[in-house]
């Protein structure tokens, strides 16, 4: 596997991307310096409408819009409980943003919608209730700006990088930065926390820390909180800009005990934490694989693979074990691209796997003083999680680039698809490398 040309910067590896599929130069630059710079539209099996149907399902393009903030603006405004609003994928919050949506009630009446930056494309009545990947993948055209390079030079480049990624097959199918919160990366931090058991530290992460590049409002309300810790005066400091952490203050002021503040909080965002927590753990599963030399795609004994669906998505449910007396078939069904190698989310079920793999995963799962029980949560329940399973490689799509002379400064301009669960940022990545240093002597 190719990828030792380049360490990536600090902030990726400490959470988990420790390597690049090609060791060809980036072109640098950077990306959504402007919302319309990166934006993304689902592609999606919509809902059949139905006239007499419970269901509204919404088609909404929104700006510069966090989902759960999202989501809980457009509960008000839709006068329906913040649960009940379903997606079929999150979206970035520094993007344009087309996707759809829905809930049980009537649809939104010319006017009722009033949201900055969000605009209602499409509603109408149906039988069926989303999903989360109801969708089978998304349309990314992005603007990558601040390259210092000739054009012809950064061109090249791009060219040779995607020839690389065209050669090994794809990319490592990491979780992006963002799903571990584009402003304060810790929502997985939180998730160990409460894997552990210790539900008031997952507490008190999401309310104090504050690493650098918070905006530094939240950042002095943060550092104050846990100098003093007085929730009342916490809400008198706290910004109305962080809701969340202030439903939570508010609980706290009340007298309740973490607990039962941290429930103050709608089941999708806490749920997100632990989920979160199963990413960390997946990207740093998936880069000791690729330290250790085992293959990402070829499958062997102890792997596990996922069945490419008919749409061409990849379910994370029912894998099949490789065995010696399955490995010859197994390897026909990757090389026919009707299967992928997968690595787990980890959960209460997820078994202990065997062949060179097993003591990987065991050893992460040592690091972080977790089992995989504590993925029950007895504390809070209701965001238990099994497990699942997620394909450690993603193919490469065709891409459309081009030079935007008409820019100031010019720019680079991308076009393409991918599967829904794979994550544009983290493709860009092997193309811009911004960050990267020479890999030698350096990590």
């Amino acid at each position: 596997m190719a990828g030792e040309g380049w360490c990536p910067p600090a902030q990726e590896r400490s959470l988990g991307l420790e390597f690049y599929a090609s060791v060809g130069p980036g072109i640098g630059g950077e990306l959504k310096q402007d919302p319309e710079d990166f934006q993304v539209q689902e592609l999606s099996a919509y809902p059949r409408p139905d006239p007499d149907g419970p269901v509204t399902v919404l088609r909404i393009q929104s700006r510069g819009w966090e989902q759960h903030e999202l989501t809980s603006r457009l509960a008000q405004q839709l006068g329906v409980a913040e649960h009940s609003i379903r997606w079929a994928g999150t979206k970035d919050r520094r993007a344009v943003a087309e996707r759809i949506l829905s809930y049980r009630g009537p649809p939104p009446v010319p006017g009722q919608v009033t949201l900055p930056r969000v605009e209602v494309r499409e509603a109408y009545r149906s039988r069926e209730e989303l999903v989360l990947g109801h969708h089978y993948g998304n349309r990314f055209r992005i603007v990558i700006r601040g390259i210092l390079l000739a054009p012809q030079e950064a061109l090249r480049r791009v060219q040779a990088v995607t020839t690389e990624l065209e050669a090994t097959g794809g990319f490592p199918n990491f979780f992006g930065l963002q799903r571990f919160g584009e402003v304060r990366p810790i929502t997985h931090a939180v998730g160990r926390a409460l894997v552990q058991g210790d539900v008031p530290r997952a507490v008190d992460l999401y309310l104090t820390d504050a690493p650098p590049g918070e905006v530094p409002l939240g950042a002095e309300a943060r550092r104050s909180y846990a100098e003093h810790r007085d929730p009342a005066r916490a809400l008198r400091e706290f910004p109305p800009a962080l809701q969340f952490e202030r439903q939570i203050l508010e609980h706290l002021a009340r007298g309740q005990p973490p607990a039962r503040a941290l429930r103050a909080l709608g089941r999708p965002l806490r749920t997100l934490f632990v989920h979160a927590y199963q990413a960390h753990l997946f990207n740093r599963y998936l880069s000791r694989r690729h330290a250790a030399g085992i293959s990402l795609v070829e499958p062997g004994e102890g792997d596990w693979l996922l069945r490419v669906a008919r749409d061409g998505t990849v379910p994370g449910r029912d894998p099949i074990p490789v065995t010696e007396d399955n490995a010859a078939e197994a390897r026909a069904l990757v090389r026919d691209q009707k299967a992928r190698v997968a690595g787990p989310l980890v959960g209460y079920e997820t078994p202990v796997l065997r062949g060179r793999c097993g003591p990987l995963l065991e050893a992460l799962l040592l690091e972080d003083d977790v089992s995989r029980a504590g993925f029950e949560l007895p504390s809070t329940p209701d965001i238990a999680s099994a497990g699942n399973w997620r394909p450690l490689w993603c193919p490469r799509p065709a891409i459309g680039f081009d030079w935007t002379p008409d820019r100031v400064p010019p720019a680079l301009r991308l076009e393409f698809n991918l599967p829904r669960g794979s994550y544009a940022t983290v493709l860009l990545r092997e193309i811009t490398k911004s960050g990267a240093t020479e890999a030698a002597g350096l990590h």
